[in-house]
């Protein structure tokens, strides 16, 4: 079976916001910046723009009829530099990760929109840094990389086109 990209419906919100929740639990482990809720949850405030601001593209990540994942992918008309897409927050269960599940998520997003892209990750998350480093080899993507520090965190930029 191969990996799908669906796009996240309105409808859909509730189960976006509960994959959050997960992510940005994942997250908590290299920022201080994240917190969890009163209610036992970690929460993205700007959820609900998803459907209010053009260029604001969740995806649900599908294998076998399954949501294993999500991709929050920027893109014009909310990005206006130089930059056509950006991968904001790209998410994969635990129990789908080291498949080349993720890879191959990556590359279905590059298939379905050619451009100018940035990705951004805390310089701690060793495993995201790693995963991307990966996807550019694998992928044959020439990146450029800089350091800038975003939100008080340390964080590593990549820039290239496919």
């Amino acid at each position: 079976m191969t990996i799908m990209l669906k796009e996240v419906l309105e409808i859909e919100k509730s189960i976006l916001r509960n994959l959050y929740s997960l992510y940005l639990h994942d997250l908590s482990k290299y920022t201080t910046n994240l917190n969890i809720g009163e209610d036992g949850a970690f929460h993205y405030d700007e959820l609900d723009d998803f459907w209010k601001v053009d260029g604001l593209s969740p995806y649900f990540i599908t294998w076998n009829e399954k949501i294993i994942g999500f991709i929050l992918l920027l893109e014009r008309p909310f990005l206006k530099k130089a930059n056509d897409y950006g991968i904001n927050d790209f998410f994969i269960l635990n129990q789908y990760k080291g498949k080349g599940l993720a890879m191959q998520a990556a590359s279905k997003v590059f298939e379905m929109k050619r451009g100018q892209y940035f990705i951004i990750q805390v310089v701690e998350n060793k495993r995201a840094v790693t995963f991307w480093k990966k996807v550019y080899i694998d992928l044959h993507i020439d990146a450029n990389e800089r350091q800038d520090v975003i939100d008080g965190e340390l964080c590593l930029i990549q820039t290239f086109k496919v």
